[in-house]
């Protein structure tokens, strides 16, 4: 089954001008990555209705949400009757993700479309304290009883309230939302209303919204109780204060958001302070922020250019010189970067980190002992920095290959340009290079394999080391990712430039890479897009780990292109295939009495949205239900990952015991895998590494790959999503089924084990006549190829919940 298209069902407000484009419409060349469909994150808005008489009230409401919540940016629906594009100019300038909407009247914020949560508000209304809280309600229509303010969960309305909007009577909904069941009383504070000028009270210091009247005289909230007895009254005149502090132009309100401390949301800061001011001087640590934003979103070129001018001939500037050379490192800019890190060294408060950058940058040159002096001073600068000694023992003597370059036998190797995790970095990528390495053979070794490191910038002698190979293997693993060590020479994590990929000589193959753009992250394609068709070009075989991934790449391919893209799945998923010593019955009698459970919290807000809570609760009640029937342990991929531990525990009281996977060799976190009876990841490799060892598996679906992996095994079930309503009760079900019915669990997972099995074993034999080496699996039976498929399954993850309301 497909999930529902949230754009297609019947409540239906006409899309007008500055509506934003459908899911599907073609992408700019910078866009968020929407993947919705396949994530099931909600889609969360503000709303409120405005006419031509409520636009002055819109601008104070704006400027008041910005300046009280500056860490929240949701898109914002003005629902309006017709009016032109212009008179949403002045509301623009306030709010990056306007969204004008023709409609009838305030009622119609419940028959939006497109979004699953509505925040409905006035335009007489301030915000005075945060309103991120009600981002993470889940259930029903949220509101104060005779109030203004009211958080809608699309999904739960019913016909009768649809009814009752469409015909504007407010009274109606407010019925039909009790006699339904469905409203959930909000604080008083969310909805305070002003009252009359008769005393001085003063407005309560716990007001998070101050409601007046939309226009003189008049006072409409989205739900309003019918014969409802007058809320206690403020006084207007401290209530009228209250609101005048929002009532700025356009200069000052920009200065008083940017004079905020605290976090900011990026898009609400990059809309506010850009442009700076013609004529004038920008502070400079707010150039920073700003360029900082820029970076983080990937538009490095942009923060160089607000920069440079900035730090010219100001040595003083460390902090600056530091998101300067950072951003130069991330376009390829190597020399000038150096420099400025350098600076940004005088600083005691960030000379390790600047250490850390330098290293990094060295080691990506191939100056390994460069890279280890700079790791070196930025542990004297801070003895305790993680990142300066993670370089450190990476680039110390006798941990470093040597140089293959001269080898006499480099005309018998295979180079290998992948991601090599070392120390406690992620234990998936670990696992992956020896996988894909025994794909041609049991020996993984230096004697057959030239290792270079994805990220090591692809100079003259590195291409002159991949040319004297009998051929390059790049991959596997999600190298199609913008923002892990970004470089300016591709937009994607191999570090070479057009010029260079073009004199490859030896026989190229893409094994087992896939597209890792997360859901709702930003990217530029132009130059990811021009170095893709360049590796597409070049490649004798180019093969991407799952469907989804196969139909992406496509996507920004030219036509002729497109079909030289295939599927090729990643090898740790026929692990068994790859090592005998992992096959075993289908049973249960070898197996610990344990169920392994794994998080990822790597771009957190991009997986969680505002549902972590959510997610947290709900897992806490699984790990109980489940913890009745084996004994729940914790898998960490990476010592990140155990804040999931820490969370369980301070917040509900459950201690994991865990399993740092991030410190076992490959054959000890294969055996972990092997010998468990069910593993409940998030992580890829916490569903791939598993399954391929013959272990049935439960994906926490927060990054569209893992819905894509269960969709190519047809087994969207074995899925769900992190934000879903009912986590808690459907995973708990979920992994009693397996427990219950192991024995047949492990054999499904050894049938779908078969067919990625053939599509790798027929992709090996080209890929053995490519490279000219003797297929290591020629006993086996010539494997069954099934025909093409594609990524449509992947939307069967998410199905509605068809439980009485």
């Amino acid at each position: 089954m497909n999930a529902p298209d949230p754009t297609a069902d019947r409540r239906t407000v006409p899309a007008g001008p500055g509506q934003s484009p459908a899911p599907d419409a073609p992408a700019a060349p910078e866009t968020a990555d929407d993947r919705r469909a396949v994530t099931g994150k909600r889609r969360i808005a503000f709303a409120a209705y405005a006419d031509e008489a409520r636009m002055p009230g819109l601008l104070v409401l704006l400027r008041s949400l910005a300046l009280s919540d500056p860490a929240v940016c949701e898109d914002f629906l003005v629902l309006h009757p017709g009016l032109p594009d212009s008179a949403f100019d002045a509301a623009r300038r306030l709010h990056p993700r306007l969204v004008p909407r023709p409609g009838e009247g305030p009622l119609d914020v419940f028959r939006v479309t497109g979004y699953d949560t509505v925040v409905a508000l006035t335009t007489g209304t301030v915000v005075l304290g945060p309103l991120a809280p009600l981002l993470a309600l889940r259930t029903g229509v949220a509101a104060v009883p005779s109030g203004g303010l009211a958080v809608i969960q699309l999904r739960d309305v019913t016909d009768p309230v649809l009814a009752a909007s469409a015909r504007g009577d407010r009274a109606a909904v407010h019925r039909a939302l009790t006699d339904d069941g469905l409203l959930v009383p909000l604080a008083s504070r969310y909805d305070v209303p002003a009252g009359h000028p008769h005393d001085d009270t003063p407005v309560p210091g716990s007001t998070v919204v101050l409601r007046f009247g939309e226009v003189e005289g008049e006072d409409c909230g989205a739900v309003e109780r019918e014969g409802a007895a007058p809320a206690p009254s403020v006084s207007a005149a401290p209530a009228r204060a209250a609101r005048e502090r929002y009532e700025l132009d356009d200069e000052a309100f920009r200065a008083a958001y940017c004079a905020l401390p605290g976090a900011k949301h990026p898009d609400l800061l990059l809309h506010i302070a850009l442009p700076f001011p013609d004529g004038g001087h920008a502070p400079v640590d707010l150039v920073r922020q700003v360029a900082e934003v820029h970076r983080q979103q990937g538009r490095y070129d942009e923060a160089v250019a607000l920069l440079a001018p900035a730090v010219a001939d100001r040595p003083d500037l460390p902090r600056c010189h530091e998101t300067l050379g950072t951003s130069l490192m991330a376009l390829s800019r190597y020399e000038e970067a150096e420099t400025h890190l350098l600076l940004a060294t005088v600083s005691p408060d960030f000379a390790a980190r600047a250490y850390g950058q330098l290293a990094r940058l060295a080691w990506l040159l191939g100056r390994t002992e460069d890279a280890r002096d700079y790791a070196l001073e930025g542990l004297d600068a801070d003895p305790a920095d993680a990142n300066c000694h993670a370089w450190y023992v990476r680039t110390r003597s006798g941990t470093v290959p040597a140089s293959a370059g001269a080898h006499d036998g480099a005309g018998e190797q295979l180079a290998h340009v992948a991601l090599f995790a070392d120390g406690q970095e992620n234990a998936g990528d670990k696992v992956l290079p020896e996988a894909v390495r025994m794909c041609f053979g049991p020996d993984t070794g230096p004697a057959r394999w030239h290792e270079r490191s994805v990220h090591r910038l692809v100079d003259e002698p590195g291409l002159e080391e991949l040319n004297a190979r009998r051929g390059i293997v790049v991959g596997g693993g999600g190298l199609f990712l913008p923002d892990t060590a970004p470089n300016g020479n591709s937009g994607w994590q191999w570090n070479i430039p057009d010029d260079v990929l073009a004199r490859i000589t030896a026989p190229l193959a893409v094994f087992a890479v896939g597209y890792n753009v997360f859901d709702g992250q930003r990217y530029r394609r132009e130059r990811f897009a021009a170095s893709l068709r360049a590796l597409v070009e070049k490649s004798a075989f180019f093969g991407l780990r799952n469907q989804g991934s196969v139909e992406r790449v496509r996507e920004l391919l030219p036509e002729d292109l497109r079909d030289r893209v295939r599927y090729q799945p990643c090898p740790t998923t026929v692990a068994r295939h790859l090592d005998p010593g992992l096959d075993g019955p289908a049973g249960a009698d070898d197996r610990d009495e344990t169920v392994l459970v794994n998080c990822a919290y790597d771009r957190a807000g991009l997986r969680f949205g505002h549902d972590y809570g959510h997610f947290l609760a709900e897992t806490a009640a699984a790990v109980r239900a489940i913890g009745e029937r084996a004994e729940v342990r914790y898998a960490a991929h990476m010592p990140a990952d155990e804040k999931f531990v820490h969370d369980l525990r301070r917040e509900h009281g459950i201690a994991l015991p865990v399993e740092p996977l991030y410190l076992f060799s490959n054959d000890r976190i294969r055996r972990l895998y092997r010998r468990t009876r069910l593993v409940i990841g998030m992580r890829g490799h916490a569903g791939m590494i598993p399954f391929g060892c013959g272990t049935p598996i439960i994906s926490l679906v927060s990054h569209p790959k893992l819905a894509y992996f269960l969709s190519d095994l047809e087994r969207p079930e074995w899925g769900l999503s992190v934000h879903d309503r009912s986590l808690g009760a459907r995973l708990a079900e979920r992994a009693a089924d397996v427990l219950d019915h192991h024995r047949a669990a492990v054999a499904d997972v050894h049938g779908r084990q078969e067919r990625l099995w053939s599509v790798t074993r027929a992709n090996l034999a080209e890929l053995q006549h490519l490279f000219g080496l003797p297929d290591p699996f020629a006993e086996e039976a010539a494997p069954h190829v099934p025909g093409p498929r594609n990524a449509a399954p992947a939307r069967g993850l998410h199905l509605p919940d068809t439980r009485a309301k």
